[in-house]
């Protein structure tokens, strides 16, 4: 029998997490971290609780020195990106300034388990230690891993129950035709006494102000670069406005008195990604859901505006309200400005095709002046409205007629049925060729017919819609068109912007100077030079 090794236990002398001798009573420095996860009155309570609590709760043990209470308020524990007070607690903590770290729960910590335990392994690392008061964890213990990926298991379970909780609750307002609007970054509104929208008097005339300079044919990047040099801030109290803002004011259905809600959506509750709705989830459209600013018609007509301009073959950069509609009869260019002797006192600004010299032979059509266009644009609106009250039913009757799309939609809806049952026909023949049911050629010649049924249907469907689209602008120009001139009390005898966007659709000159002056119903008026 073979004898008995006699073997002798050295004991540790140094702690395997701290470095530090086991025996050698050692003073920590210790921090807290306290964190609530709104700003509401109740929470903020918690919140300075939370501060005085651990203050003492540190001070109080003889063996820990104070280092400081982290906090952050208002912040979600889903992910540490924006957790200012507890980033840098961690980088004094990896820095070697803190040695243990105090929190309520893990909870409190983070409700990302990624999150969680990448931290907590940088600080053991760094030699400092986490407690967490409520579980009774620390996370040198053995144990402690274990735990800390079970609970922040739970935490972040909880964190995706409560964020579908809080989805839940927002789709069901939305439903319910509760508008909420982003009051801080938002012109023209705030928060009345019952909580509803209200209008700011101040705020309103400036959007009121762009709708109008918009359709004066200011450019969007025009109507930016004006509102800044006069210091007016933007919605988000900027000094700098950018075309994108304007644009924005512009298509937002909220200055009309509509919403339309749940445009975006949160894609991942631990990111708090959001992407453009596409689709994806429903949108509630609310009309008359609080006071408007700028009237129904007139938000139309911008909207109609935006598309012309943004389909236009030449990008609307200049402020005249002439850019972009006066077309060369010639060619078809679009007129626009030159300027003659710009160094001398014989300086002077003309409109002319912007293609005269680019081809092989050059336009004949006659140069402008900005002054002689104001003054037949007077002359053919004097002839227009002869009679005015004729021009108005006759407006009355043509608005009648385009809003009536009853027909379109029965062939839109007919067209949308085909396409359904051609895919279906298509899905089939695919589904009978992997079963080997039908020949290759039969195959063949049944999918290339239903594929150019397909498309001859799509293409049929497209004009169609594209159709009722033209119908409802131009349905919504005569609107615009019918209030212009039902404000005039008399004949004009000076230009007016608002009037000339109001009712002339495109200009047309030509090589024997005549002028011709579209209406937007469509009729026209020809003036000489």
């Amino acid at each position: 029998m073979p004898k008995a090794k006699n073997v002798t236990v050295i004991p540790a002398t140094l702690n395997i997490h701290t470095k530090t001798p086991t025996k050698e009573r050692v003073r920590r420095r210790v921090a807290a971290y306290a964190r609530v996860s709104t700003d509401s009155e109740e929470q903020l309570t918690s919140y300075e609780a939370q501060v005085d609590y651990y203050t003492r709760f540190i001070q109080e043990n003889p063996d820990w020195d104070f280092v400081e209470v982290y906090t952050d308020e208002g912040i979600s524990a889903v992910n540490t990106k924006r957790r200012d007070g507890f980033n840098r607690m961690i980088r004094d903590a990896l820095a070697g300034k803190i040695d243990l770290i105090v929190t309520k729960s893990v909870s409190r910590f983070a409700r990302n388990t990624v999150d969680s335990l990448t931290t907590i392994r940088k600080l053991k690392e760094a030699g400092c230690e986490c407690f967490f008061q409520k579980e009774n964890i620390m996370t040198f213990d053995s144990k402690g891993e274990l735990l800390i990926t079970i609970m922040s298991s739970l935490a972040q379970e909880e964190s995706r129950s409560i964020s579908e909780n809080v989805t839940w609750g927002q789709r069901k307002r939305f439903s319910d035709g509760k508008v909420s609007i982003p009051y801080g970054q938002f012109l023209g509104y705030r928060k009345g006494a019952d909580g509803l929208p209200e209008i700011v008097p101040e705020e309103a005339e400036i959007v009121k102000r762009i709708y109008r300079e918009f359709l004066q044919g200011k450019s969007t990047n025009a109507i930016a670069t004006t509102l800044t040099k006069e210091g007016i801030p933007t919605p988000g109290k900027k000094a700098v406005w950018q075309r994108a803002t304007v644009e924005s004011i512009l298509r937002n259905e909220k200055y009309k008195g509509s919403a339309l809600l749940q445009k975006s959506f949160t894609v991942d509750f631990l990111t708090k990604k959001t992407k453009v709705n596409e689709g994806e989830v429903p949108q509630y459209y609310v009309e008359d859901s609080h006071p408007a600013i700028i009237e129904p018609w007139e938000w139309e007509h911008v909207q109609a505006e935006l598309e012309q301009r943004k389909s236009s073959r030449s990008r609307h950069r200049q402020t005249s309200p002439f850019s972009g509609k006066i077309l060369c009869a010639d060619c078809g260019g679009i007129f626009g400005t030159k300027t003659w002797h710009s160094t001398d006192r014989y300086r002077r600004v003309i409109w002319q095709c912007n293609d005269k010299f680019k081809g092989e032979h050059k336009c004949e059509t006659p140069h402008l002046t900005e002054e002689r266009l104001k003054e037949l644009f007077l002359s053919a609106l004097g002839a227009y409205l002869s009679d005015r009250e004729t021009v108005i039913t006759r407006l009355r009757d043509t608005q009648r007629v385009l809003t009536d799309t009853d027909f379109i939609d029965e062939d839109i809806r007919t067209l949308e049925e085909n396409l359904t049952t051609i895919t279906g026909k298509l899905r089939l023949c695919i589904t009978e060729n992997a079963a080997n049911t039908v020949t290759e050629e039969t195959y063949r010649t049944t999918h290339a017919e239903l594929c150019s049924r397909f498309e001859e249907t799509e293409a049929k469907l497209a004009a169609q819609q594209r159709q009722r689209d033209k119908m409802k602008a131009d349905a919504i120009a005569i609107g615009g068109m019918m209030f212009e001139l039902g404000e005039l009390d008399t004949l004009p005898v000076d230009f007016d912007e608002k009037l000339w966007h109001g009712t002339i659709d495109h200009v047309t000159v030509h090589a024997d100077e005549r002028v011709v002056f579209r209406f937007k119903d469509g009729n026209e008026i020809v003036t000489r030079l």
